[in-house]
């Protein structure tokens, strides 16, 4: 056993006493507590050599497991009978999808050097230990059979959702931030499971299914690096159990017609130098950049029914955010291959990649790609109507259009592009719900 796989090993093991958590509750942070003390206090010996990273073998303190302890004891605080009454089997869950993730992850590495490859194994393990950890923990509270059979989807939703974004965050963090992916993921899936989503074992199974096969095109054709391929998944598996199958097919027209778009005369693109970099693929910036709205609007459907509103406007809200991304998407990667761009708000003629430089060829690709959008809703959601379309596109168009003026206007050392590409969604998602309450009311 290597190194880093004893080590791996050891982290699961301390993970473990979690499963304490259904018997004890929040006093199961005073093990967590001990551990973390002993990990300050043991500086040599056996169990040192076990738990210690190389930088912690200077400074002689295990840092690392310290942090790691007192993040569980933290979460385990919360667990009922307290003030903050996290559900126990979150925190179950959370602490073991951690542990257990980062040991297939070191098993992976021993197999493949592949970043792809270890990243896979700790989504796995991660969504393995937390789906056991969720079902030990009621069959410890003695909920019986049939009600651990009846929250099985909820249970294979909570372990995919954490798992996800757990890589997702370890891929982008250093593994001495552990504890904040830890606490980050509890949060996330405290608000799922309140949210009560009603879903079944075959729909959650479907869900995972088609998100992974999308996650792994993604990557495979070089679309995403790996933080933007996990980030896109975790984002697709959201929209199809919280929205349902027409959000996603909204989603991935966006995602797949904008991965080719991005690829569309790409070495034009480079020596022009308007190419997206990593040879187009997409990072979790990137992706979070233009879906963070869409992703709030679907939460937000997923919880209408606890909203005054009704639970329609969030599906205009999320459409508009889409259509304006496409829209944005289709106008700098089309119109970037085209001279004599010109700034929106002058209409000067600037170089071509000049923030807020536009073509008329590039906009006409943008309306284009907010009528798809537009044509994709009406198409699939009944409530949409031809007037709701038209109520997309104009959305999506009049996003684009705020994405160039931002780009003309702030865009530049303070106010970078992802966030230029969030409030122009964000503007998007808004006129989709103003002209969808005045031309539908």
């Amino acid at each position: 056993m290597t190194t880093r796989v004893r080590r791996a090993a050891g982290y699961a093991l301390v993970s473990t006493l979690s499963l304490a958590a259904p018997l004890f509750e929040w006093a199961t942070a005073v093990g967590f507590a001990v551990v973390a003390v002993a990990a300050l206090t043991v500086t040599d010996g056996p169990l040192f050599e076990w738990f210690a990273r190389a930088s912690e073998r200077q400074d002689g303190r295990l840092h690392g497991l310290a942090a790691f302890a007192f993040a569980a004891a933290g979460l385990s605080l919360m667990v009922p009978d307290q003030t903050l009454s996290m559900p126990t089997r979150v925190c179950v869950a959370t602490v073991l999808l951690l542990g257990y993730g980062n040991l297939a992850q070191q098993a992976a590495r021993k197999v493949s050097p592949a970043p792809i490859a270890q990243t896979t194994a700790f989504v796995i393990g991660g969504f393995l230990a937390a789906a056991i950890g969720q079902a030990a923990t009621l069959i410890v509270q003695r909920q019986g059979v049939s009600s651990l059979t009846a929250q099985l989807p909820e249970i294979a939703f909570l372990a995919a959702s954490g798992a996800l974004f757990a890589g997702l965050l370890r891929s982008v963090l250093l593994v001495r931030d552990d504890p904040l992916v830890m606490l980050s993921a509890a949060f996330l899936l405290w608000l799922f499971a309140d949210l009560a989503v009603e879903v079944t074992l075959s729909g959650v199974a479907i869900a995972i299914a088609i998100t992974a096969l999308f996650g792994y095109i993604s990557w495979a054709l070089d679309a995403a690096s790996i933080p933007g391929m996990l980030t896109g998944v975790l984002l697709a598996l959201l929209t199809i159990v919280l929205g349902g199958y027409g959000w996603f097919a909204v989603l991935i027209a966006f995602f797949g017609i904008g991965a080719l778009s991005t690829k569309f005369r790409y070495d034009d693109k480079k020596t022009r130098g308007v190419a997206e970099d990593n040879d187009g693929a997409r990072g979790s910036g990137n992706v979070l950049g233009n879906a963070a709205v869409a992703l709030v609007a679907v939460l937000a459907y997923a919880s209408s029914d606890k909203l005054p509103v009704d639970g329609t406007i969030f599906l205009f809200a999320f459409t508009g955010s889409i259509a304006t991304a496409m829209s944005d998407t289709l106008s700098s990667e089309i119109g970037g291959v085209f001279d004599d761009p010109r700034l929106i708000t002058t209409f000067e003629r600037v170089d071509p990649g000049t923030d807020g430089g536009i073509t008329w060829q590039g906009e006409v690709a943008g309306v284009l790609g907010a009528v798809i959008v537009a044509a994709i809703a009406v198409f699939l959601f009944d409530g949409v109507g031809l007037l709701g379309g038209i109520v997309i596109a104009l959305a999506g168009t009049g996003g684009m259009t705020m994405d160039s003026l931002l780009g003309a206007t702030v865009e530049g050392d303070k106010v970078g592009n992802q966030s230029v590409n969030f409030l122009a969604t964000l503007t998007g998602a808004i006129l989709g719900v103003v002209l969808a309450v005045v031309a539908l009311a």
